[in-house]
């Protein structure tokens, strides 16, 4: 009789146990509980590093560093280079992100021997099959730029692209304009390369897997899908902010981006009708590997949120074409090579224009319109001098044999249409 109690009391025992199992494993966070027991009963790797990550998703990652040990130290390019594997071989899957304390440039310098002056790179061992340039939009966010440059390095060794990192700094203290910076760093970055893809990406964000691929898609590519800040979700369909990718025909077809939304918010929402507007739409990466982080910290000093930006948008359909990079007026005032990126310093003016001009008195305006005179050129081929006549100053003499520094030049880019630009220094 015992014994049948016995039995009866093991078998009820069996069965809750299966029914606790079953219910553990239907909740939503099943697979991190099968990944965190598959890790207690699996031997340790013994042969250092490995290919993978060894890890799911929602499972933190491993170290972003991790697969480079493998490449070698030299550059090794010739003519028979072959092409590296379509898929890279050291791409791991999820990454670990954290923000240490004390990280300096040099240090992430030194973890990166292989980036060359300028931000740029190229894998060692094969020829890269895409070439991808990483804009940067900027202004006083050192801190977080550090960070972004100490992930995003080898993130973009690891799927062995040849790249290089653009940061686009706004100078002075007007109003941040994120859309015309970047429209900045696609003029500047194709000046120097003929990049396949552009990546226009926010300094606060941390690419968290690096299966979202930095290479650009047949339509305009929104890479930054799943932002912790909204939860891993897309926030709205429509939404094209933080991380996205284009390539050169795909920038030209809508007419790049808008120059007049000064302060937060709205342009990213202009960008997304401007892709539907030039007859694309716009592509993602899984809601599992478009994961990024976002380093945080509060509302920056010039960058207040643009009260005008929903009357902005509703009239995208009839300015697309009307502004963007066709009227986009900058002045380059540095440019700089840099060990782990190109910084380029530029003016872009305020919402009255690249040099707007002074409150003039009426009285003041009245005397200094009176006519330019010119005097010809003599058939000798002595220089042309201009003097500008002003009632209150002493004639200007202008040399005309020599070209003004401060004339504006028009530039072609790649493509139909022109971006005006100053003097740059190189």
């Amino acid at each position: 009789m015992v014994s049948i109690h016995s039995k009866w009391r093991y078998f009820f025992m069996f069965l809750g146990i299966q029914l606790v199992v079953m219910a553990l494993l239907s909740r939503e966070g099943y697979q991190k509980r099968v990944s965190y027991f598959i890790r207690i009963f699996r031997k340790p790797d013994t042969n250092g590093v490995t290919s993978r990550n060894h890890t799911t998703a929602g499972i933190p990652g491993g170290d972003v560093y991790a697969n480079l040990s493998r490449l070698s130290k030299t550059h090794s390019h010739g003519n028979d280079m072959p092409f590296c594997p379509k898929t890279s071989p050291l791409i791991g899957g999820p990454i670990h992100v954290n923000f240490p304390s004390g990280l300096t440039l040099e240090e992430v310098q030194r973890k990166n021997p292989l980036v060359v002056r300028g931000g740029r790179y190229r894998p060692p061992d094969c020829e890269a099959r895409h070439k991808t340039a990483i804009i940067i939009p900027h202004r006083q966010r050192e801190h977080h730029l550090k960070f972004l440059l100490y992930y995003l390095h080898p993130f973009l060794q690891r799927q062995q692209l040849q790249y290089g990192i653009y940061v686009i700094h706004q100078a002075g203290n007007y109003t941040f304009n994120r859309a015309k910076l970047m429209n900045v760093g696609f003029r500047e970055a194709m000046r120097e390369e003929d990049w396949d893809c552009l990546f226009f990406h926010d300094v606060d964000l941390i690419p968290e897997d690096d299966r979202n691929t930095y290479i650009c898609d047949s339509n305009p590519k929104h890479a930054a899908i799943a932002m912790d800040k909204f939860g891993y979700k897309l926030p709205y369909k429509m939404y094209f902010g933080g991380v996205s990718a284009l390539t050169p025909l795909h920038y030209l077809k809508m007419n790049g981006f808008p120059n007049n939304y000064w302060g937060w918010g709205g342009e990213d929402d202009d960008i997304g009708v401007r892709v539907s507007l030039a007859g694309m739409y716009i592509t993602r990466p899984s809601l599992k590997v478009g994961r990024y982080k976002m380093i945080k910290h509060k509302l920056d000093k010039g960058n207040d949120v643009n009260p005008k930006r929903f009357n902005m948008l509703a009239k995208t359909r009839t300015t697309w074409k009307l502004d963007g990079m066709n009227t986009a007026e900058y002045e380059t005032i540095s440019r700089q090579y840099l060990p782990l990126y190109t910084n380029i310093t530029v003016n872009i003016g305020t919402e009255a224009g690249l040099h707007p001009l002074p409150p003039t008195h009426p009285a003041a305006a009245k005397a200094d319109s009176k006519p330019e005179v010119k005097v010809p050129t003599k058939a000798d081929g002595k220089a042309e001098v201009k003097i500008t006549a002003k009632a209150d100053s002493k004639p200007e003499v202008k040399d005309n044999s020599k070209p003004e520094v401060q004339a504006a030049t028009e530039v072609e880019v790649k493509g139909p249409a022109k971006l005006k630009e100053g003097p740059s220094e190189k």
